[in-house]
């Protein structure tokens, strides 16, 4: 569907007869015309597969996808067909988690905006103002899943107070389970959002949201930018009524507000939460695997659930 590493894509037509979709110019009316000739689909959480392109895959047997996201999938529609759909689940929960972790101490101790003022010779005329501390603070976790818990571990070094919200308690979950959202935004200095996109969380953190989280709390988003309603998070910014927000996605992703920009509250990153040499190589080779063990047995190793 598109371009992964330069790796992958030599890897994946060695041996195999592909067809890169994104080379062929407009990709539906390419497959109105061939889409009958492919059994399998090789995706990513970004490219996705849309409804309009499945419908044009009357053969396909499976699609295998390269990351942990599957909201840009139509997955209902190819349940409905009986074709199993693979992802790359717990391979990047460390890079995830590290870089939520990262992006919570950056925003509280400004480190960003301090390198900023350092290099821009402001150090010279004045002292650089006082940030927050990150140990002991609260911290509200949306969507307590693998990479969830692995978040709330390494803040317990930092000896935070953990809570979560998600849409059922976790009977396992040694942490506070908070029904109410807002509730949650309420208690937290850190509200992180760990939940899928798609749909059913769309918009999830409202403006109501922000403002419970309020001018010392801090929004962390390394899940789906469809989760944050952005125009009210940016007013919300720019109106000090939320402390800072540090952001790996975006609604429309790559575009950025532009207003975001200039902020020093805010960190911004483009979408890197697994992009580590040594996790987007396990990524790999979990499609890899998947793959091949579709050939093989006709099942797929981690289908999405």
């Amino acid at each position: 569907m598109g371009p992964l590493t330069e790796r992958f894509n030599q890897r994946l037509a060695s041996g195999k007869d592909v067809v890169q979709l994104w080379r062929q110019g407009d990709a539906l009316a390419y497959l109105d015309a061939h889409g009958s000739e492919f059994e399998i689909l090789v995706t990513s959480a970004r490219f996705g597969c849309s409804a309009a392109h499945l419908a044009r895959l009357p053969r396909l047997r499976a699609i295998c996808s390269f990351g942990v996201g599957y909201d840009a999938i139509a997955v209902d529609q190819a349940r409905e067909r009986g074709i199993p759909v693979s992802y790359t689940p717990d391979v990047l929960n460390d890079c995830v988690a590290d870089l939520a972790m990262g992006l919570m101490i950056d925003c509280a101790r400004r480190i960003s905006a301090a390198d900023r003022f350092l290099r821009d010779g402001r150090w010279q005329t004045g002292q650089y103002p006082l940030a927050r501390k990150v140990s002991g603070k609260r911290l509200g976790i949306v969507g307590l899943g693998r990479i969830g818990k692995d978040l709330a571990r390494r803040a317990q070094a930092f000896d935070m107070q953990v809570r979560y919200h998600n849409r059922r308690p976790d009977a396992g979950a040694p942490y506070g389970f908070e029904p109410d959202l807002l509730a949650l935004a309420r208690w937290a200095d850190f509200l992180v959002l760990l939940c899928p996109g798609g749909a059913a969380t769309r918009h999830l953190v409202s403006a109501p949201v922000l403002d419970a989280l309020g001018p010392d709390g801090i929004l962390i988003n390394v899940a789906r930018g469809s989760v944050v309603d952005e125009p009210a998070l940016v007013a919300a910014l720019l109106e000090g009524r939320l402390g800072g927000a540090g952001l790996d996605v975006f609604e429309s992703e790559p575009q950025v507000p532009e207003a975001l920009l200039g902020l020093d509250s805010v960190v911004l990153t483009p979408h890197v939460g697994s992009a580590t040499e040594e996790t987007r190589l396990a990524m790999e080779e979990l499609v890899f695997a998947n793959l091949a063990a579709f050939l093989e047995t006709g099942e797929l190793l981690t289908p999405v659930p």
